[in-house]
């Protein structure tokens, strides 16, 4: 399995963030977190396509 590394540290801290909301909250709906977590971190749209990438291959 590849491991992806994003080069953004915003969007790094919006992948810790997302990760410990889903560990603290397991019901959280994942799409919400994702929008969310554009505007908290300020997260371009491509970054943002970034993101659900990353937890759509994590769950593949």
């Amino acid at each position: 399995m590849t491991t992806i590394m994003p080069q953004s540290e915003q969007v790094r801290k919006a992948i810790v963030w997302m990760s410990e909301m889903l560990e603290n909250e397991p019901g959280k709906s994942l799409i919400k977190l994702q929008e969310e977590a554009g505007p908290r971190f300020n997260l371009s749209p491509k970054e943002c396509e970034f993101l659900q990438r990353f937890y759509k291959e994590d769950k593949g």
